[in-house]
């Protein structure tokens, strides 16, 4: 997705949210618009030059009750990303493909939700069995952090992770959050104490270990990089985007192929990196979907930070804190400050390469950004 015509030919200009809370009295409808109108106020744009959408399956809010509530103009170019939060860069892909190649001129890409308040998504019967579900769920694999706790079982018993590993990734998080006034967890520090006598969702996973269950929208706008010189806000570059999706894989349940432990992000990195002009080394932050903290430590070696089985050491003497190896999730990630499908890392590593963070790594000049791991997935690579 990320070749020649695209690197750099387009850049994320306005960023917006809303509170996050595990219960907000606005439908989701109202926190989209709101999120929306935001990221055009901070871009300078009028809702009127809107020509180009992009979105979750998931996302209830479609793009004609959108479309007219904020009172774009005529469409060109709409798409939708499935996989749940696989989908989050993806969006920002699609927007700049689509620009790049002449087909819009101003996108807006969005995620609202209220997975705080509403439904769990795995309580619908009606989706209970697709096919690779009919070999786990009758067997007790129920919730997503059922499917990746058996993940991260394997992980530990392959290459001697341990529950501390993955207190340091919820530590990172909630440590960045305590800095973040808007996130759920602001004045809610974490111990090693408390995380380690948490209960169980589903072991080797605790309490620590899962996002929050949060009610929120955020947004996007993206725009040409000719015209991104001329909006209010400082412009962040789309150097290089990628889906991944391996070949013989079950999303969540990857347990049947020769590597169950060599997820999408492998095959997403391969095609990140071969259009960037820079490396794993040269990344100065990263926003790393974090719905599990086990999501992290595979995350480091399939982007390439690490070797295979080293991600669970990789986290140790403060690495991933402000000043460490690799800074990541710095508003506090899915864990820590909300969690809406990933799309607030998307707008926290605009906010580093803006200097605007509230946990700011100094000098910050490359970030990156990924979708969901276990799912078709998606990653962005993102330059000031």
């Amino acid at each position: 997705m990320a070749g020649p015509g695209l690197k750099d030919a387009t850049a994320i200009v306005g960023i917006g949210q809303t509170a996050f809370a595990k219960h907000l009295p606005e439908d989701e409808k109202t926190l989209a618009c709101r999120a929306v109108l935001a990221a055009l106020d901070d871009a300078g744009i009028a809702p009127g030059e809107v020509d180009a959408l992009a979105s979750y399956t998931m996302e209830e809010t479609d793009e004609v009750e959108l479309a007219k509530a904020v009172g774009f103009g005529d469409l060109t170019f709409f798409s939708k990303v499935g996989y749940g939060g696989g989908g989050s860069c993806a969006t920002i892909a699609h927007l700049a493909a689509a620009i790049a190649t002449g087909q819009a001129t101003v996108g807006v890409a969005w995620r609202s939700r209220k997975r705080g308040s509403g439904l769990r998504p795995w309580t619908s019967t009606a989706v209970q069995l697709p096919t690779p579900a009919q070999w786990t769920r009758p067997f007790g694999l129920l919730r997503p952090a059922d499917e990746i706790a058996m993940l991260t079982r394997r992980y530990m018993h392959e290459y001697g992770a341990t529950r501390d590993h993955l207190f340091h990734v919820a530590l990172a998080c909630r440590n960045r959050a305590n800095q973040n006034p808007a996130a759920v967890m602001y004045e809610r520090p974490l111990t090693r104490a408390l995380y380690m006598t948490s209960r169980w969702i589903s072991e080797p996973l605790c309490l620590f270990d899962n996002c929050l269950e949060t009610d929120g929208a955020l947004a996007c706008v993206v725009v040409g990089k000719e015209r991104a010189r001329d909006c209010a806000a400082r412009p962040v570059y789309v150097h290089s985007a990628a889906q991944g999706l391996p070949a013989q894989h079950h999303g969540m349940v990857n347990y049947w192929n020769d590597d169950p432990l060599t997820g999408p992000a492998w095959t997403a990195a391969r095609h990140l990196w071969k259009h960037a002009d820079f490396t794993p080394d040269d990344v100065d932050v990263a926003q790393i979907y974090d719905a599990f903290t086990a999501l992290i430590p595979l995350s480091l070696e399939g982007y390439g930070f690490c070797g295979r089985g080293e991600g669970g050491a990789f986290t140790e003497g403060g690495a991933l804190e402000i000043g460490g190896r690799l800074p990541i999730n710095t508003g506090g990630g899915g864990l820590s400050e909300a969690y809406v499908h990933g799309f607030n890392l998307v707008n926290e590593g605009v906010k580093q390469l803006r200097g605007t963070s509230t946990a700011q790594v100094p000098g910050a000049a490359t970030c990156l950004v990924t979708a969901g791991e276990g799912v078709p997935t998606s990653a962005l690579l993102l330059r000031s």
